[in-house]
């Protein structure tokens, strides 16, 4: 099976927000088309457009203007990009029904949410899944065919109270309708015992890795995993800079040489 490549298309703050620059969105727009043109050239298998601010909510919900500007974004990539291109969406921190709006109305593949099943503190307060909510929502909208990537063990999700091991955790989300789970740390052993775990619990279940790859480890770790969101090592100038397509051939031509 082929392993599944994501770049990260990251966006500045958007309109809606406390720190969005007034008059910066059509910059944002062109960078991330440009962005995700170079993963379409570089071989990658789809992008994820996450915005990256300073200070986020945490319940469930996203600005009208920002949702309208992610969704003018999006379109834009997905127009430019075509059908295989497989465009994901995420309005951080955990808004999962305005992406999966977004992702509804602009074609986009899937989505991935931060917190779809239990509670994870964050440094901007309690984030709380609403998995009844969210699949309701999905529903309603006629999104059954965007598919949720759900943050099971990483930067953006660790299960408050303790207690209950990743591989649980993604037996839940599975259980309540995610397609797939996302994993992952620094720690290059921490992750492996990560998949193998949640491996042996739900045999079948797609694993992708939440980052922490780059040209030197991605060979090793996707070799377990079933793919890979990938953000830093391919943006020279950082998050929100434009993508290197070179460096995405050469990440590409590792990834497949395990395949």
């Amino acid at each position: 099976m082929s392993k599944l490549i994501i770049g990260m298309v990251h966006l500045k703050p958007l309109p809606g927000t406390p720190y969005h620059q007034q008059g910066s969105l059509e910059d944002t727009r062109r960078t991330a088309v440009e962005s995700a043109l170079a993963l379409f050239e570089g071989g990658a298998d789809g992008c994820l457009v996450q915005t990256v601010e300073r200070v986020y909510r945490v319940d469930d919900e996203s600005d009208p203007a920002r949702t309208a500007a992610m969704a003018l974004v999006v379109n834009e990539i997905v127009r430019a990009t075509g059908p295989r291109f497989q465009v994901g969406v995420q309005l951080m921190r955990n808004a999962i029904r305005a992406s999966l709006a977004v992702a509804a109305v602009t074609g986009a593949a899937f989505v991935r949410a931060g917190a779809l099943v239990g509670m994870t503190l964050t440094e901007h307060g309690m984030v709380t899944a609403d998995p009844m909510g969210v699949m309701e929502y999905r529903r309603r909208i006629g999104a059954q065919g965007v598919r949720i990537f759900a943050d099971v063990d990483s930067s953006h999700f660790t299960w408050y109270g303790g207690g209950k091991p990743a591989a649980e955790v993604a037996r839940a989300a599975m259980k309540v309708g995610a397609d797939a789970v996302v994993l992952g740390h620094a720690d290059e052993d921490r992750t492996r015992r990560l998949i193998a775990s949640v491996r042996a619990a739900v045999p079948g279940v797609p694993i992708i890795l939440a980052g922490h790859t780059d040209h030197g480890n991605a060979a090793r770790l996707l070799a377990l995993a079933d793919g890979a969101f990938v953000g830093t090592c391919l943006e020279p100038g950082g998050w929100g800079g434009v993508i290197d397509t070179n460096l995405v051939r050469d990440y590409v031509e590792i990834v497949r040489g395990i395949e």
